[in-house]
């Protein structure tokens, strides 16, 4: 039997299948799903904010699209996948409330998505999927087996990428 793996906020986790990963309340917040096809290994970020290098003196590395990403990967590595095969799927960074101020404090989630995607490109880690922006928040999970992306979101039908 599987075991559902649980990744907070601001968290990082991996697995190897036939377990499973998943994270709740991703509304501004990316979560961000690796897996090499090959070993079946898989993790997921769930991070809060664009870039550390705006932040001072905060250690947690997962909260951040740049570090958290980079740590994942270091993970996965660590319990075997290999970098060159992985791939990504992504979901969350919805524009969670209306303002007329456009400004980058509150375009964080199209901001997380830009990061993600940006670190993904430096490491070479091809992006198969996302689900992305939108006003609603977003529960993920992520099976390393066969790459599904599971996307659950009130008053929504599910979806698989």
């Amino acid at each position: 039997m599987s075991e559902v793996i649980k990744v907070g906020m601001a968290d990082v986790k991996t697995c190897i299948s036939p377990d499973v990963i998943t994270t709740l309340g991703l509304g501004s917040c990316v979560g961000i799903a690796l897996r090499d096809p090959v070993t079946k290994i898989g993790g997921l970020a769930h991070v809060m904010l664009p870039d550390s290098t705006q932040i001072r003196n905060n250690s947690n590395l997962y909260k951040f699209a740049d570090t958290g990403i980079v740590e994942l990967v270091r993970e996965m590595e660590a319990l075997g996948a290999v970098r060159s095969r992985m791939v990504a799927k992504i979901a969350g960074g919805a524009q969670m409330f209306a303002f007329q101020n456009k400004g980058d404090l509150v375009r964080i989630g199209e901001r997380n998505v830009e990061a993600s995607k940006s670190k993904l490109k430096e490491l070479n880690i091809p992006l198969l999927a996302e689900d992305t922006g939108d006003k609603f928040g977003r529960t993920v999970i992520f099976n390393p087996e066969t790459g599904d992306f599971l996307i659950k979101a009130v008053g929504r039908d599910e979806r698989t990428i």
